[in-house]
């Protein structure tokens, strides 16, 4: 038996104008972009899903696209997290989980719930949101019963074959550095982003059997890239939570210690994304992920 969990690299969305050329080969088309993405990391953050509602359509395309062992990360709506600011939760959750990410099968991987920079802590409301999220794929579906008339799509209630869900909450404001907060995520097995940037709090307290990781630059958000010295510190962080071993870093209750492994997800999501291609393959070769050598391009 392995002793770390598997970690998954990627970056966060792949329709950018500027890899065009750049991390895409010249003249890819745009319809072959996310197969070569797919083709050089081994997971990538879906933010369509957080601008707008999806098609099971969509999710089929994209899921049909990646190769075997491919997981997306699926990022919630911002009508939910941002508009409602959590708010009578249940009708555009259930709208969400019919909306299609259903039909992704075993590359359905973790969901992202990201906040806004004025969204407090507020316990009672978090709570109650968590209570909803369902934990594996039949709680969804028959959460995704529940839709209302927004539905953009006939609903999608999956292909039937029940597999566990994971959720992780990225939080912007500093009322979250409270034990109350790291006690609610362990309650309810919720993972905290670590969310490197000074612009945020940089919390990395484990709080479920998986960690979740969103690199947006250290010294700029969204406009600075990583040095070698800096992806060799975090690729020793991931090296070490892979194996139950979370001592380096800022924590609200305190370091873990506990051998358990754990599954890793990375996401790079700097220099208004220039550069995060870069990055994450550095990052994937100091932690050994052979992914792109195992899918060479093209197919």
């Amino acid at each position: 038996m392995s002793k770390q969990g598997k970690i998954s690299i990627g970056v966060s969305g792949w329709t950018y104008q500027p890899w065009r050329g750049n991390f895409y080969p010249p003249k890819l088309v745009q319809r072959q972009e996310l197969s070569f993405a797919a083709s050089r990391f081994n997971a990538l953050e879906i933010n369509g899903t957080f601008y707008g509602m999806q098609t099971p359509r969509a999710f089929r395309s994209w899921t049909e696209a990646v190769p075997e062992g491919f997981v997306f990360a699926v990022k919630g709506p911002r009508y939910l997290t941002h508009m409602l600011k959590l708010k009578e939760p249940e009708g555009p959750l259930a709208n969400f989980f019919a909306s299609g990410l259903l039909a992704m099968g075993d590359k359905l991987g973790p969901m992202l719930w990201q906040f806004p920079e004025r969204f407090v802590f507020n316990p009672e409301r978090i709570e109650a949101f968590f209570r909803l999220l369902p934990r594996d794929t039949a709680q969804a579906a028959a959460l995704a019963h529940r839709h209302d008339r927004r539905l953009r799509a006939p609903a999608h209630y999956g292909d039937g074959v029940n597999r566990p869900m994971r959720h992780a909450m990225e939080i912007r404001h500093e009322s979250f550095r409270d034990p109350a907060f790291i006690d609610l995520l362990r309650k309810h097995d919720v993972a905290l982003v670590c969310a490197d940037t000074v612009d945020w709090p940089l919390l990395m307290d484990v709080t479920t059997d998986f960690i979740y990781c969103r690199l947006h630059g250290s010294v700029e958000l969204y406009n600075s890239g990583y040095s070698e010295a800096e992806l060799d510190r975090w690729a020793e962080r991931v090296h070490n939570w892979s194996r139950g071993q979370a001592t380096d870093g800022n924590f609200v209750t305190g370091t873990t210690a506990d051998g358990v492994r754990r599954d890793v997800f990375v996401f790079f999501d700097n220099t208004d994304k220039l550069m995060a291609p870069g990055d994450a393959t550095g990052l994937m070769r100091r932690l050994e992920v052979d992914w792109a050598q195992r899918h060479p391009w093209p197919h």
